[in-house]
């Protein structure tokens, strides 16, 4: 491992209500090179406040490794093709990683 004092990629996470909606996320993230690869993680459990009242939802999570330049564009996307009307979207940097995957993610970014 190695550090990584730039930070310039990011691990974003996004909640998605089905396994539909999170598949086209994924695809148009990876398709248009927004992000390197996107992992789905079917059937989660989610409890949370929505207007007041606590609730639960069955929910796919997106793991969106992708450079950081591209945060906005991916932001953009989701919320283009989301439908929840405040979708998760959280973006944490990625300090540390195996330098052969972080220079891939690299190869993959572009300024599409």
């Amino acid at each position: 491992m190695t550090d990584n004092m730039n930070a310039n990629h990011q691990i974003i996470f996004c909640t998605c209500p089905d396994n539909g909606t999170a598949e086209k996320i994924a695809r148009l993230l990876v398709e248009t090179s927004k992000a390197a690869c996107v992992n789905i993680l079917p059937g989660i459990s989610s409890f949370y406040t929505w207007n007041g009242q606590v609730e639960s939802a069955t929910e796919h999570l997106l793991l969106i490794k992708a450079h950081k330049e591209h945060y906005q564009a991916i932001e953009t996307t989701i919320r283009a093709h989301h439908p929840y009307e405040l979708p998760e979207i959280i973006a944490v940097p990625i300090e540390r990683g195996l330098p052969e995957y972080l220079h891939w993610i690299d190869s993959c970014h572009s300024s599409k």
